[in-house]
């Protein structure tokens, strides 16, 4: 039985970009290059693809990728991987949303490594230093509070926090180091078996954050920084971004 799974969920519909993980670029659909990314981390022992798409399913194989299909009705993301993990087994199992574009192999081992050494970590996500004001305001960039000691999570928003009341002249970025969070989360197995059988919570309700349904109910999400930079694919004209991570 493979120790460490990683499973991409992956869903058709998409509102501002229709069929975005099967999208093509460069002769390789979307989808391809973060199943490619998580290929090359010699830490993780099989990388699946889960979807409730037969089309995904057809291009997952034409690439050489490993599906597996899943029900249509599921709440997130990290519930159909839940699935996926109840047929597949696994005691490490990493949730890796399909729109981490330049997620690399190495901030994958790194968290990986540091979970087998310490398996008092149930959860774990990453996330990375924004540096400017835009970001701040930008919904589809989730900002995280880390604890100040602990490297661990206080809270998740679309919003900027914390609040700074009393600003200064100058760019918000400079006057608090703001965080934006990476959607890559790290479960142990038992840990995904129980974030399945809890209530989605009102705050990830209405924040659509699936990863708020951990704190509501007492779990700790262990932070991983990285300075990666990954590339957010929202509408068909973001993909010529994607040229700053794949040449």
């Amino acid at each position: 039985m493979a120790e460490v799974v990683a499973v991409i969920p992956a869903r058709l519909p998409s509102t501002r970009f229709p069929e975005k993980v099967i999208y093509p670029y460069h002769g390789k659909p979307l989808l391809y290059y973060i199943w490619n990314e998580a290929k090359k981390a010699h830490q993780i022992d099989r990388v699946i693809i889960a979807t409730d798409s037969r089309k995904i399913q057809q291009v997952v194989t034409s690439f050489g990728g490993e599906v597996l299909l899943t029900s249509k009705h599921h709440r997130t993301g990290s519930d159909r991987v839940a699935e996926a993990v109840r047929k597949l087994g696994g005691d490490i199992i990493i949730n890796i949303q399909a729109d981490n574009f330049g997620l690399k192999a190495a901030v994958l081992n790194r968290v990986i490594t540091k979970m087998k050494a310490d398996r008092q970590i149930t959860y774990a996500t990453l996330i990375y230093p924004l540096t400017r004001d835009s970001e701040l305001s930008d919904t589809n960039i989730v900002k995280v509070v880390p604890a100040q000691q602990t490297s661990t999570a206080l809270w998740f928003s679309r919003l900027p926090i914390p609040y700074i009341r009393d600003k200064q002249k100058g760019k918000l970025v400079r006057q608090y180091r703001y965080f934006g969070h990476i959607g890559v989360y790290f479960f142990r197995k038992a840990g995904l078996q129980q974030f399945s059988r809890w209530k989605q919570s009102a705050s990830e309700k209405a924040e659509s954050l699936e990863q708020l349904r951990i704190l509501e109910n007492g779990g700790i999400i262990h932070l991983f920084t990285t300075k990666v930079p990954i590339i957010a694919v929202d509408v068909p004209g973001d993909v010529r971004k994607l040229a700053r991570v794949y040449k």
